[in-house]
């Protein structure tokens, strides 16, 4: 069974900086390409970063230049470095992979973007 943990959320002001964290387990970590979503009350959820096995990543439009997605396959994590934090950034974190055919999520994080 995989299992996912995010850690990492809290609340800061606009401008601000939080670094999100997310534990695997159950999966092989080093070949899977991982994600993190987001999911903001009366909206879908999106995708907002996505890094492959060969660390290529990819960014939704509204985060580029700001969040940086990042993996350690040794200690089998992943990471988004979310800097100059706006309220738009406002909802829940998720963490994702998708193994044998089957999605995972972990169960979030909450980050609040406000003054």
């Amino acid at each position: 069974q995989v299992y996912l943990v995010e850690s990492g959320g809290g609340s800061v002001q606009p401008g601000g900086s939080l670094r999100l964290s997310c534990s695997a387990s159950g999966l092989n970590f080093g070949i899977a390409t991982m994600a993190w979503y987001r999911q903001a009350p009366g909206n879908q959820r999106e995708m907002v970063a996505e890094i492959t096995r060969d660390h290529m990543t990819t960014y939704t439009d509204s985060v580029k230049d700001r969040f940086t997605i990042s993996r350690d396959n040794v200690r089998r994590k992943l990471y988004l470095q979310m800097n100059s934090l706006k309220p738009e950034d406002t909802a829940v974190y998720y963490c994702y992979t998708r193994n044998r055919g089957r999605d995972f999520w972990g169960r979030g994080t909450q980050v609040t973007v406000s003054s």
